[in-house]
């Protein structure tokens, strides 16, 4: 087993740093990753934190003095000189860097924290982050979460102002999701009434038509399979009854009954139940359009009604 040499790492900011002792350049990748919070999957390069010498020869690691500083960098990240303030100015510089070292340490603690770590190398991760991480960062003050980001006050309230945006329409998305189940739920148990209800009254006296068997094993009448199997669209040339049973059927049914693969059979189901419910759709506007109609005609007959009386009232007095 290799030596292990102990480092030092740190990120191109400098304000987190961790000792490590590891055997190996690609274990300082993996350990430095880890440590300094990066991403497992994204790929990082190694470079002398004093000077920016690039890092990537095995020898040249080991060669190396102990407890050697290296900064861990990702691919938009670049390596800069250690700012150094001489003369009265001095002070100054430290007690900031002091300052900042305090709010990080604080922080470390604070599960926001990698979060805006993660914000700060790439905004597009919001994407991925759950509702409780999004608002985690939403409730976290902006003065510490513009100093852990890096990025102006004013910047980070309109970041803040965006994550709620996202949280808001997350929440109208998942209600309007709810709002569909529901009244798919209420569809699926008027049809299933309706269709108990016709089922009822057919099984008085069906009668099959001339030269059209019944498949035993599908419950499906031979003209039936021969519409699904040999048309175009064939959802638009099956009665509403037929839509139903295909749909009620089941992909793995249908896949046997056909003979066809999974996708085809899934995309044939898809296919009808939309038929389902566009004419579900029409036949609710028809309703809607017959009860307006049914009103309009009950005011026409009560006006022709009076006006018949109006009219024949004169000739009442004339007698």
């Amino acid at each position: 087993m290799a030596d292990r040499k102990p480092c030092k790492v740190c990120n191109f900011t400098r304000q987190k740093s961790y000792g490590l002792v590891v055997p190996s350049l690609e274990e300082l990748k993996i350990k430095g990753s880890e440590f300094l919070g990066f991403t497992p999957q994204d790929p990082v390069t190694v470079v002398l934190e004093d000077d920016g010498t690039i890092v990537k020869d095995e020898a040249y690691f080991l060669c190396l003095p102990l407890n050697t500083k290296f900064m861990l960098l990702h691919e938009k990240d670049t390596w800069s000189p250690l700012r150094r303030v001489d003369g009265g100015t001095a002070w100054m510089a430290r007690d900031s860097m002091m300052l900042e070292s305090d709010v990080v340490d604080a922080a470390l603690g604070a599960p926001w924290l990698e979060l805006a770590l993660q914000l700060k190398q790439d905004l597009a991760s919001v994407i991925l982050m759950s509702e409780e991480d999004l608002q985690s960062l939403v409730d976290v003050p902006c003065p510490e979460l513009a100093t852990a980001l890096g990025f102006p006050e004013k910047k980070t309230e309109n970041l803040q102002e965006t994550l709620q945006m996202v949280l808001d329409r997350r929440e109208e998305e998942r209600q309007s999701k709810e709002l569909l189940q529901l009244f798919l739920k209420a569809v699926e148990k008027e049809e299933g009434q309706t269709l108990e209800q016709t089922s009822d009254e057919v099984n008085v006296s069906v009668d099959v038509p001339d030269g059209m068997e019944v498949d035993q094993a599908s419950g499906f009448i031979s003209r039936t399979l021969m519409v699904l199997k040999g048309k175009t669209s064939p959802e638009t040339r099956l009665s509403t009854e037929d839509l139903q049973m295909v749909v009620a059927k089941g992909v793995e049914v249908m896949q046997q009954v056909l003979g066809w693969d999974k996708v085809r059979t899934s995309t044939l189901l898809q296919e009808c139940e939309s038929e389902l419910s566009r004419r579900l759709q029409q036949v609710q506007a028809v309703q809607s359009m017959r009860g307006n109609t049914q009103q309009g005609d009950s005011n026409q007959s009560s006006n022709e009604k009076n006006h018949e009386e109006c009219t024949e009232m004169p000739s009442q007095r004339g007698k």
